[in-house]
């Protein structure tokens, strides 16, 4: 009996993480004992309050049952509370806001309301790969815009002007970006505002890195006008280290809320209570809470430096972000080479660019996950073994 996946999976591939990580288990399992380096998941723990929250809330005999579609009101006060403090952006906390359970699966839910057989997206290159297989998902046909360290990693709008875009419906955004970890300011987003609105595409702005090593965060939504023609994702996964809570929020107009609810509303019913309470405690949280984790990141990223530089990298020290994005030595035909040379001699997983697209193929990212013991300890086998 042979039954074929749907047409829509097709060219969608495993994640990349998802078959390294399998590769690497195999490995520890031989006694290997691999470093990993390569992916974001913060190491640290969330606040001890908010901690309390889940803990003292879970305990409740009344907190237990089915959430509302769109949240707790508790949560989205929190969230409106947050962007009005540090993006100074105001937000209906009834009729503008959409927590999510991870921003990720925002991302499917905005291609799946969207888009369909026929629409193209602009997509970025490099880019959080879970654009392009939303956007694939869903039917619709991804259109890569390259994006290159001459231009400090920023759009090109005026070569995007000299395409056609009369099919282009959407145009996936990320700043502070992943993998590069270029920053945007308000300029940018008006631009980006500006397009959108006369080529009349929906922009998403996915924005889960702000606060990270950037003493300024900005939110695209703080341009004027433009909850009409766009949308913002933000997380909790890394700014208040809750990656596998699952907390993320989608920010926008009322109408595009209710046109999203419509189809978020058929895939869940709703977010544990006692993670909404927490989240809320999260978001409610002083400068101090960055500052510290800042402190941390910042010595994390010497090594990083110093891992790079073993590794004859070059890598822009004004990037911020989780990560150390860099360009690698011409004598390796691409990033995978170098990876898995790292890897396999060293036992020591670094990112490959060329999974964020073909711009990246002569970039290796290293993640700021790791305590500094882990990271001088990384150091010490690829000085050793390379």
């Amino acid at each position: 009996m042979e039954i074929q996946v749907a047409r829509r999976l097709q060219h969608t591939e495993e994640y990349y993480f998802s078959k390294k990580l399998r590769e690497i288990d195999e490995m520890n399992k031989a006694g290997a004992q691999v470093i990993n380096l390569g992916i974001g998941s913060p190491d640290l723990p969330p606040h001890p309050e908010v901690i309390k929250v889940l803990c003292e809330q879970a305990e409740l005999s009344n907190t237990h049952g089915y959430q509302s579609y769109k949240g707790a009101p508790a949560l989205r006060q929190a969230i409106a509370e947050w962007y009005e403090r540090y993006y100074s952006v105001t937000l209906n906390p009834n009729t503008e806001i959409l927590p999510l359970i991870g921003s990720k699966e925002g991302i499917v839910h905005i291609c799946m309301t969207y888009l369909e057989e026929g629409d193209e997206v602009l997509i970025p290159n490099p880019g959080y790969p879970a654009y392009m297989s939303a956007v694939k998902v869903s039917g619709a046909t991804p259109v890569p815009y390259t994006l290159s360290p001459e231009n400090h990693w920023l759009v090109d709008f005026e070569a995007l002007e000299a395409q056609n875009l009369s099919r282009v419906k959407m145009m996936w955004l990320n700043y502070p970006h992943m993998p590069t970890g270029a920053l945007a300011n308000k300029e940018f987003f008006e631009k980006a505002i500006a397009f959108g609105r006369k080529h009349n595409i929906l922009i998403c702005h996915d924005n889960p890195y702000s606060f990270i090593l950037n003493e300024h965060p900005e939110s695209i939504l703080s341009v004027e006008g433009a909850k009409e023609v766009a949308i913002e994702l933000n997380s909790l996964s890394k700014s208040s280290n809750m990656a596998g809570w699952r907390v993320g929020m989608l920010a926008a107009s009322e109408q595009r809320i209710n046109e999203i609810l419509r189809f978020k509303s058929n895939m869940d019913s709703g977010m544990f209570l006692p993670l909404q309470l927490a989240a809320a405690k999260a978001l409610s949280l002083d400068k101090s809470w960055y500052s510290q984790l800042n402190k941390e990141y910042a010595a994390r990223r010497e090594k990083v430096y110093a891992i790079m530089d073993i590794l004859q990298c070059d890598y822009d020290t004004n990037q911020v972000g989780l990560f150390v994005w860099a360009r690698i030595p011409n004598n390796y035909k691409d990033a995978y080479q170098l990876s898995d040379k790292v890897l396999y001699e060293a036992k020591v997983f670094i990112t490959p660019g060329g999974i964020f697209g073909s711009a990246g193929e002569q970039f290796i990212r290293i993640s700021l996950c790791a305590n500094k013991e882990t990271l001088d300890k990384a150091l010490e086998r690829i000085k050793a073994n390379l």
